[in-house]
């Protein structure tokens, strides 16, 4: 209670991390609180697209990522058919990924945020809000060691503590329902492929009967001796709530394709689960002094459930317009976060909600990939438009498949 900062950060992953990141850069007096201690697992499959790629290397990072394995596009196995897939060229964003645990990979972006000025509190837990004349004020914290609870006062305060986010819903932050929710499980094997350049996706997954199973699979190579192994489902998925993901995970192992060499009875760990609110599904974002950041907005990809480059574009975006609210005196500029969120975003998330909605179906889904399996060109397009690494500028034929598919879902989202 010394003193008011001028952000409070709730939360020091991708989002958090990033946030206090471009708000020290700002000059702005941060503090991060963390309720876990650095390095930590998630549940995540550790692959970096194009886009998080950049975000991290505007951030100044770029020259920490080559320790990392780099891979340069996806191999995509349905129906017998593999195909292998480069990124596309773009003229923002770099054709080639990283994957990097998380354990590694928010260590050293909230490293890099205290690096930049940011205070960071591992082990410190944020439980309930403070109001001042019915304002947000900061944070109750307690330290999670001792159980000791102090006060910390900010003018600000970005919520980034992911998913569950609890200190999001207590200030009344909810998820649509109505919005697709995924649900993933992953864990790590070893393998002699681990330093392969792709990244692999089982569009078509079948258990040891060769009978069809729901979700997706991913096999992700670290480069040290281990590949990322998870599976995951949408909640437009009709049985999805009665899907047991431990029996995927078990299943999709067991028939990974041979060349992978995995023992399927011994992974490395034990498989760790969650679930991801997508599609901007959390509402409201923004409040008259806090904003909502990454996961604990919602802000994943349902084409593919990524999640870390836009938890570090929109941590970017919420820094951004503090550091002017308080530049200016203007409070009335955090505003505008959920506009520029739209402008971003929103189309894209109109029809990632579509797709969502279509590939929930397993048998529309199998006749989809079916189909693209057949076409070079189609699979092209559809890894442009599913990673967000379009072109507005030089439009082509993933470009014009969206713009169509944006109009329709205008179309149905209108009153």
């Amino acid at each position: 209670m010394s003193r008011r900062h001028d952000l409070l950060v709730v939360g020091g992953g991708p989002a958090g991390a990033a946030t206090a990141y471009w708000a020290a850069r700002h000059g702005l007096d941060v503090v991060v609180v963390e309720r876990k201690q650095f390095p930590r697992d998630k549940t995540c499959g550790d692959g970096l697209t194009p886009r998080a790629v950049k975000a991290l290397c505007d951030m100044g990072l770029g020259q920490e990522l080559p320790r990392y394995h780099r891979y340069g596009g996806l191999r995509a196995v349905a129906h017998k058919r593999t195909m292998e897939l480069a990124w596309p060229q773009h003229p923002v964003f770099p054709d080639y990924g990283y994957v990097v645990r998380r354990r590694d990979l928010d260590q050293l972006v909230a490293d890099h945020a205290v690096g930049a000025g940011a205070a960071l509190a591992l082990g410190t837990e944020a439980t309930r809000p403070l109001l001042a004349d019915g304002l947000l004020d900061g944070a109750e914290v307690v330290d999670k060691a001792t159980g000791r609870t102090r006060q910390i006062q900010a003018r600000y305060v970005a919520v980034a503590d992911g998913a569950n986010s609890r200190f999001g819903r207590a200030l009344g932050a909810a998820r649509d329902r109505t919005y697709p929710q995924g649900m993933a499980i992953r864990t790590y094997f070893e393998s002699p492929l681990h330093d392969t350049p792709w990244i692999e996706s089982a569009l078509d997954m079948r258990d040891r009967n060769g009978d069809s199973l729901p979700g997706y699979g991913w096999i992700f190579p670290l480069g040290d001796g281990c590949v990322n192994v998870g599976v995951g489902l949408l909640s437009t998925f009709r049985h999805y709530s009665s899907v047991n993901t431990s029996h995927l995970m078990r299943e999709f192992a067991a028939t990974l394709p041979a060349y992978w060499e995995i023992d399927p009875d011994r992974p490395l760990m034990d498989p760790v689960g969650g679930r991801l609110p997508m599609a901007g599904s959390v509402n409201p974002k923004a409040g008259p002094n806090h904003l909502v950041v990454g996961d604990a907005a919602g802000s994943v990809n349902p084409f593919n459930g990524e999640g870390i480059d836009y938890a570090y574009e929109t941590g970017k975006m919420a820094a951004d317009l503090v550091a002017e609210a308080i530049a200016t005196g203007d409070s009335g500029v955090i505003g505008r976060y959920p506009t520029m969120l739209e402008e971003n975003y929103g189309a894209y998330f109109r029809v990632a909600r579509i797709f969502a909605g279509l590939i929930g179906r397993p048998t529309l889904l199998r006749g989809l990939t079916r189909v693209g399996m057949q076409s070079r060109p189609a699979m092209a397009w559809a890894l442009r438009i599913m990673a967000n690494l379009m072109d507005p500028d030089n439009p082509g034929p993933a470009e014009h498949i969206f713009k169509a598919a944006a109009r329709v879902s205008r179309a149905t989202s209108a009153p």
